[in-house]
């Protein structure tokens, strides 16, 4: 009874942080590892849980979608299929004991991600950089894949950063093409992770349900709240004291 009720709290922070600033992976993750889940089927599962919001997300900005710079949106599909994959194959063939002395770096990298994300994403856009080849494009998403398909913190503000380098300009179609990435890679290695057995389904459900009433609720409040700025630095701090807990257990 008290790992659903850490699952339903842990659910709808997620899922209303995840409509408000993002970094709902930051709450998820640890909360299915302190309820007794592997660590690498927990990660597994906080990707599968994270999925129906990248589609929702991505459907309500499909009418903005289209190319910039080098790369046609196929490639960019195919690309981030194939990153998703190595990650995920990646991911399960990490001894559990290498996994679990890597936690702590992934919630670290994914914080830090989080916090520096604005400035990141700003600077990116400020620099003029000139076109970026095919290649070089192609090189940089596929490597943001495979991080995503290995560990799902901190994508969105890693692919938005991306995007901005490879050649993309609009926000709009920046934001919609990162979600539906987002959904393409997670659609891959959610696929890889249950066909090795490593979902918790029944976790995963209860946290599903949660996080999808947290979004919903966070959404529907979103618009009432001017500054989000507050939130992030509470998210950090979340994220930093996590961070903390698994270095010192």
């Amino acid at each position: 009874m008290l790992s659903y009720f850490i699952l339903v709290i842990a659910g709808l922070t997620a899922g209303a942080i995840n409509a408000l600033a993002g970094g709902g992976t930051l709450i998820s993750f640890p909360a299915l590892i302190w309820i007794g889940v592997p660590p690498i089927m927990a990660n597994a599962t906080a990707t599968l849980t994270a999925l129906p919001g990248y589609i929702a997300s991505a459907w309500a900005y499909r009418h903005d979608l289209h190319a910039e710079g080098t790369l046609k949106l196929r490639v960019v599909y195919m690309v981030t299929a194939i990153g998703g994959l190595i990650g995920a194959v990646l991911l399960l063939v990490t001894s559990s004991d290498a996994f679990t002395g890597i936690i702590p770096w992934l919630l670290l990298t994914a914080t830090t991600l989080f916090a520096v994300g604005p400035s990141l994403i700003a600077m990116v856009k400020r620099r003029d950089l000139g076109p970026v080849g095919p290649v070089a494009s192609a090189l940089a998403l596929g490597i943001v894949a495979i991080y995503g398909g290995y560990f799902n913190g901190g994508l969105g503000i890693i692919l938005l950063a991306v995007l901005g380098l490879i050649g993309f300009e609009n926000l709009h179609n920046m934001n919609g093409l990162k979600n539906l990435l987002s959904a393409i890679l997670s659609v891959v290695s959610v696929t890889t992770y249950a066909v090795a057995g490593m979902i918790a389904w029944e976790s995963a459900l209860v946290l599903a349900v949660a996080t999808t009433i947290g979004g919903y609720l966070g959404a529907r409040y979103a618009r009432r709240i001017q500054n989000t700025r507050v939130l992030r630095i509470v998210i950090v701090v979340i994220g930093v004291w996590m961070t903390l807990v698994f270095f010192i257990f």
